[in-house]
């Protein structure tokens, strides 16, 4: 479900984490405004300031799901946690040193700023140097989409109900359901089954339209990548598993009824999970 409830405290547990997090709030930006935004952008000094000074890959479709409106939570949950010592609740700017692969070898680093308003919504977005923003406009193409020279079937389809896989407003690991488990892990033994080096996996996660689009973006997104990750935990190759999340943009059903109980069981065919299985022949 998209309503928005408030899980932060659920994920960042254990109290290591919240130790090196909490650290001193400080505010490198300089006049930050109500709506998120500043009059000086101001990057902190990795040597000094970091905590995590070997920084991360990301994951690409993470970062092009997050959009201006995203709680902590939902970066959290697509970028994981900060990388320098600003705190958790409090502060208005949270920073990240990201990696990047060059196409031709090596590797660039950069760093990733997002800013918050008054209400913790990030609403800007800043990189430094200011051209890494431009990874996020190059897309390889996934092994499903590339043409093929021999006869492509039509890809093996299964729905899963978000509602059956996640609790309630969930999305990690920890909040697949039994049920949701036994059914992923079902779906697992399908594909290692059948599955040949030619063959691809595209999981696409859908919610329904309550809540914001922003929310309902990364929600979906969130959900494709924990199934992923169930999926490759239990053997299916990682290097061939595509997600997307897409939100409410491909609705099932559309529902008008006044009472929200009545409205959110209307809408349950919209919150799901697809996964296709692309086989070669």
């Amino acid at each position: 479900m998209t309503t928005q409830f408030h899980r932060f405290s659920a994920i960042a547990t254990g109290a290591a984490v919240l130790l090196v997090l909490q650290g001193c709030s400080t505010y490198v930006s300089k006049g930050i405004t109500d709506d998120g935004k500043a009059t000086e952008v101001v990057f902190p000094n990795i040597d000094n300031d970091a905590w995590l000074k070997e920084g991360t890959f990301p994951n690409l479709d993470n970062l092009r799901a997050v959009a201006p409106g995203v709680t902590k939570d939902q970066l959290y949950d697509l970028l994981g946690r900060p990388h320098f010592r600003e705190g958790i609740a409090g502060p208005r700017e949270w920073d990240y040193i990201f990696h990047f692969r060059k196409a031709g070898g090596g590797v660039t680093t950069c760093q990733y700023k997002a800013i918050f308003d008054k209400d913790y919504r990030a609403q800007t977005f800043h990189w430094l140097p200011a051209g890494c923003g431009d990874v996020l406009a190059a897309r390889a193409v996934p092994a499903f989409e590339r043409p093929i020279t021999a006869s492509p079937t039509a890809p093996r389809r299964t729905t899963l109900g978000a509602d059956g896989l996640f609790r309630f407003d969930g999305s990690s690991m920890a909040d697949l359901l039994p049920q949701g488990r036994r059914n992923l892990e079902a779906l697992a033994g399908d594909i290692r089954g059948s599955f040949k080096a030619t063959d691809a996996v595209k999981v696409t996660g859908h919610t329904d339209r309550l809540g914001s689009q922003a929310y309902n973006n990364a929600l979906s997104l969130a959900r494709a990548n924990t199934v992923r990750d169930y999926l490759v935990q239990a053997g299916v190759p990682a290097q061939k598993i595509q997600v997307q999340g897409k939100g409410e943009s491909e609705s099932k059903v559309h529902c008008a009824q006044t009472a929200r109980a009545d409205l959110i069981d209307c809408l349950a065919p919209n919150r799901r999970v697809e996964i296709e299985v692309f086989e070669e022949r």
